[in-house]
């Protein structure tokens, strides 16, 4: 599993990867933030951090379902993502979390944890983004979408969907059933979704 979390105000960010006993990844990654020097744990790492700060955790087994197991059957890819940005008092977040891709190579880390790729957040916009990992990687879909939403104060002839398709769609080039953004910014004061597909 992998998990990451941004606070907009302090740039403070926390990620973890690799896991697999931990119940709330986001939860996992916020303590990151608050009890931990660095900003990322993974695998084994990642477990330990967690046994210490007396994480609620379970078995493995817990996570495989007999739908996951179908699946990993049939599928060459399926993925389950949680992405919400947040805004309170004032202050935006991004968070995200995934179970991952079913049939992924041994030691595959995806883009959930890679702060700038499908998460990002500062004081004017929290970005989460959903889709294959290695084209959100690649092109760092987060921060290029906050960048642009950010300068809609400068620019308002540009809406917020045609910021979001216009990365999305043409940088990308992804088919439109697979990716999607969750956008939040201090003008607009509510949870925009861009559904590439």
């Amino acid at each position: 599993m992998e998990g990451c979390i941004m606070d907009g105000n302090s740039k403070k960010c926390g990620a973890v990867s690799g896991f697999t006993t931990a119940i709330n990844a986001i939860s996992l990654s916020r303590l990151v933030i608050e009890k931990n020097p660095h900003i990322y744990l993974a695998f084994d790492g990642a477990e330990a951090f967690a046994r210490e700060q007396g994480v609620e955790t379970v078995d493995s087994s817990h996570f495989i379902t007999i739908e996951r197991l179908k699946q990993a059957k049939e599928a060459k890819r399926v993925q389950i993502d949680y992405s919400q940005p947040i805004q309170k008092d004032g202050n935006l977040a991004a968070a995200t979390s995934t179970g991952g891709m079913v049939n992924k190579m041994v030691g595959r880390i995806g883009d959930t944890p890679i702060i700038g790729s499908r998460t990002y957040a500062n004081k004017l916009c929290a970005v989460s983004a959903t889709g294959k990992g290695e084209a959100i990687i690649r092109h760092t879909v987060a921060r290029d979408v906050q960048l642009l939403w950010s300068s809609k104060a400068k620019s308002p002839c540009l809406s917020k969907q045609q910021v979001s398709f216009e990365l999305v769609l043409l940088k990308m080039d992804i088919p439109r059933s697979e990716d999607g953004l969750l956008c939040k910014n201090k003008w607009s004061g509510s949870a925009s979704v861009a559904p590439v597909g």
